[in-house]
């Protein structure tokens, strides 16, 4: 089972490397790190490298598409080479999915047109853009569409996905293996619980940041 996570100039690490984490593990797959060109690939600050082993050329029909998300995704979003892989893809895929931002590239290449979709909170609104129905929820399952919200999400949403991909048994013995049974320390996670001026700090600074 192929299942294909492509790479493009700052995403962000988590949203790729959290689900690669959970979907390695099932039987049967193979996780592939795709990008416009073989090679290593940085993410939103710099600070990491991730390969892409292949090109999106040499993978053009996986079973499985995670798109990642990062303030890269901007950029791309009429990008044909990146959102005409992901049209095509799709039209063959057993599931297409994404996590936080990811959800924008998927809207680009009209994935979501008339579903519901999420996105990390500060571009729920942008997904209206390509015909979404945006909604807060951590997960959102719409067929074979699956999209989840910001960073963390995309592990859940992986798990989501490994259950229909194999079973809840598999998708629960893979949430043990890797320990997935968050406390967080904070009940800040979400804007819902989160204190205004937490809200606004993260808001400016990652405004400036995509600017």
């Amino acid at each position: 089972m192929d299942i294909a996570i492509p790479l493009y100039d700052r995403f962000t690490a988590l949203d790729a490397v959290g689900p690669y984490d959970v979907l390695s593990r099932l039987p049967g797959a193979q996780v592939t790190f795709v990008a416009a060109e073989p090679g290593p690939l940085r993410t939103e600050n710099g600070m990491l490298a991730m390969v892409a082993d292949k090109s999106l050329d040499d993978l053009p029909e996986p079973e499985v598409v995670v798109v990642p998300g990062g303030f890269g995704t901007r950029a791309l979003l009429d990008d044909e080479q990146m959102v005409g892989w992901i049209q095509r893809a799709h039209e063959r895929s057993r599931y297409t999915t994404s996590v936080c931002t990811g959800s924008l590239l998927l809207g680009a290449a009209g994935v979501l047109d008339g579903l519901e979709a999420t996105s990390h909170w500060m571009e729920l609104e942008t997904l209206e853009q390509f015909g979404a129905k945006p909604t807060s929820r951590r997960v959102v399952e719409q067929g074979k569409v699956i999209t989840a919200a910001g960073v963390s999400s995309g592990i859940d949403m992986a798990l989501v996905l490994a259950a229909r991909l194999a079973s809840d048994e598999v998708a629960e013995a893979i949430q043990l293996a890797i320990e997935y049974d968050p406390e967080p320390p904070f009940d800040s996670g979400s804007t819902a619980k989160a204190r205004p001026e937490t809200i606004d700090l993260v808001r400016n600074v990652m405004e400036a940041a995509t600017r």
